[in-house]
């Protein structure tokens, strides 16, 4: 009993949950993302921001209803599994989700990395951003080997800095009187066309931004209570990105303006910083920065490789054990995300992730609507429309990466099938002459 409670103890709060969830929100979404949706649909930047938490709000309510029922460590894994049985199908979407998890902490790090050298005035194309990148991922792993307390202990820190942080800088230049409302015109030389599929495609990115909220999914072995408190933390972060976000791209639209949010896209909210707050509002927007994505990348690295461990014992991957008190899927959730941030820059990085993030999204509403329909209590439209949603963002984004960045859907395409060939491969292994999987953790 004694240890059973120790255990307790050592599980996180709905607070450090919380602070998790929002710290992979904040720390890839609004910081680097912003510039990113500001380049497709220029002044209508905050409305894709207000739509992105819509169509994020509608997908969180499959994840809640999941949670709720299964409360687990595999967070997606599980879902999927209830939903497709194991086998290729949950093996596939699974490893989807694991790496839009890794590519969010890449983007993230390098997003620190684009913010950090701005107080030297170095351009994020510099080297220098891909180093300090790394440098960071590295860092998340020491603290993740250090256990749940350490993690949350950080993430309520970072969580409060950045969030009230964000807000002051936010208010302050609306209260001030420096900020003027903004005027919803298109970019020159769009017309009303092309500018609806800029839009949606656009939302893929505001998707993007919200969608650490997922993570929150794969802590329901380390979370207290967890039927009650993976959803209310789920609802509780989403609800608190929105406020953020959209108060902010308001401020900083009016205050920098599209052209130039653009030209410094990768660090746009250090630049906006400057018109009112000068050069110590600089330093302190990049602080801010330098927090939120900090406690991105430790709260994100937190949670794929707790999928990925999960994953192994569902025999879904070969088994990654612990050597000497390490995660065998840490390190290799760590090694993957420098690989990621080697080879992309922060553009490709965030366009890949959304691509992975849709097709896992929609494989885990279809599971929901198809095949637990009478085994969970849900009202089945709200799935179907969150279905619809990323299917037309899903589209309008990739036909619009086929024009300007082709690389990006190859990329994508070929990570597909690799992880198909990998799943059917591995799936044989262990699958006897009568067709039967010997699978784990099929009980929990």
């Amino acid at each position: 009993m004694e240890n059973m409670q120790q255990k307790e103890t050592e599980k996180l709060s709905l607070l450090g949950s919380v602070s998790l969830g929002t710290g992979v929100m904040i720390g890839a979404g609004i910081f680097v993302l912003m510039g990113q949706i500001a380049e497709l649909v220029g002044e209508l930047f905050p409305l894709a921001l207000i739509a992105g938490g819509i169509v994020s709000g509608l997908s969180a309510y499959s994840y809640v209803k999941f949670s709720n029922a299964y409360p687990s460590s595999g967070g997606v894994a599980k879902f999927l599994r209830k939903s497709y049985g194991p086998g290729v199908i949950t093996g596939t979407f699974s490893l989807l989700m694991y790496v839009s998890m890794v590519i969010a902490e890449s983007l993230v790090a390098k997003t620190f990395g684009a913010y950090s050298l701005r107080l030297f005035d170095i351009d994020s194309s510099s080297i220098l951003v891909t180093i300090l990148a790394v440098a960071l991922i590295a860092v998340a792993f020491v603290v993740n080997i250090s256990g749940n307390k350490i993690i949350e202990a950080t993430a309520n820190i970072t969580a409060a800095i950045k969030i009230v942080g964000l807000a002051i800088l936010a208010i302050v230049g609306l209260s001030v009187g420096v900020i003027a409302p903004l005027e919803m015109n298109l970019p020159a030389g769009t017309d009303n066309m092309s500018m609806t599929t800029n839009f949606l495609a656009a939302l893929a990115l505001a998707v993007l931004a919200y969608k650490g909220f997922t993570t929150i999914t794969n802590q329901g072995g380390d979370i207290v209570d967890p039927t009650r408190n993976v959803g209310r933390s789920i609802v509780i972060s989403i609800t608190i990105c929105i406020i953020i976000y959209v108060t902010l791209a308001i401020s900083v639209g009016a205050n920098l303006g599209v052209d130039a949010i653009v030209k410094a896209k990768d660090y746009a909210i250090a630049e906006a910083a400057r018109p009112v707050f000068g050069d110590i509002g600089l330093w302190v927007t990049v602080f801010i920065a330098i927090v939120a994505t900090v406690s991105g990348v430790f709260a994100s690295v937190f949670s794929a490789s707790r999928l990925l461990g999960m994953l192994g014992m569902m025999k879904q991957v070969p088994g990654l054990v612990k050597k000497k008190g390490t995660s065998s899927a840490l390190i290799f959730t760590v090694l993957l995300a420098m690989t990621i941030t080697v080879l992309f820059d922060l553009t490709r990085i965030a366009a890949i992730g959304a691509i992975f993030y849709l097709l896992m999204d929609i494989a885990v509403h279809w599971g929901l609507v198809r095949h637990l329909r009478g085994t969970l209590n849900f009202n089945s439209v709200i799935p179907v429309v969150a279905i619809i949603f990323d299917v037309v963002i899903l589209t309008t984004f990739v036909l619009l990466k086929l024009e300007t960045d082709p690389l990006v859907i190859a990329v994508s395409v070929i990570g597909f099938v690799i992880i198909i060939i990998a799943q059917k491969l591995f799936m044989k292994s262990h699958t006897g002459s009568d067709g039967e999987m010997d699978m784990g953790m099929d009980d929990m």
